[in-house]
């Protein structure tokens, strides 16, 4: 079996609408440094380290003067990009977790899959959710975005869905806390696994 000694990624974008600096450990404690401009994302992002156990520093800048989606959009890419290269050849890891996780009236459920085939299924939420700014500039709509983009570019198959929820500050969070808790469960090193969990022999 090969497991890497350390399952950590350093990943670098710059465009002409973001820069982004990235660095995680999947065998971490939860600490995190995130400074993204965009507050609302900053405490999503912080959310998602601590309960997935992920160390992560994040800082990034773009033109959040004409939208925070850039930024968020690219952010997403890169953890997502981040995580695919910690992870290595996948060897003994669970591959599977779930979670269901509430924050007040919010209830969210999230199933995470570490198949190298990128796939978000994502309901629930209630209509017209996708329109409501959190935290001054940060629409509903791209709660989705970044679970699209991570899920894509880190190879995982990923299903959220919101059980109940009526505040979107809440929903959101607890959408992200529950996708931490299943990757943290995907992500872990299983003593019983031997190589690659897949008939396949890859992943």
């Amino acid at each position: 079996m090969s497991i890497p000694a350390s399952r950590t990624a350093s990943v670098r974008r710059a465009t002409s609408e973001s820069t982004i600096e990235l660095e995680l450990d999947l065998d971490g404690t939860g600490q995190s440094t995130i400074e993204t401009t965009v507050p609302f994302f900053d405490h999503l992002l912080t959310a998602f380290a601590k309960h997935a156990l992920i160390d992560l520093t994040v800082r990034a800048s773009g033109d959040t003067h004409i939208d925070a989606h850039h930024t968020v959009e690219d952010t997403a890419i890169v953890l997502g990009q981040a995580i695919r290269q910690a992870l290595g050849d996948k060897a003994g890891i669970s591959r599977y977790g779930d979670a269901l996780v509430p924050l007040d009236e919010a209830l969210a459920q999230a199933v995470v899959d570490i198949s190298g085939r990128p796939y978000l299924v994502h309901t629930g939420e209630p209509e017209g959710y996708e329109f409501h700014l959190i935290g001054g500039h940060f629409t509903g709509s791209l709660v989705r975005h970044t679970f699209e983009a991570i899920a894509f570019h880190a190879g995982l198959t990923v299903h959220v869905t919101l059980v109940a929820g009526r505040d979107p500050h809440h929903i959101a969070e607890a959408e992200y806390k529950a996708f931490a808790r299943a990757f943290r469960q995907a992500k872990a090193l299983d003593p019983l696994v031997q190589g690659i969990p897949s008939t396949k022999g890859a992943l």
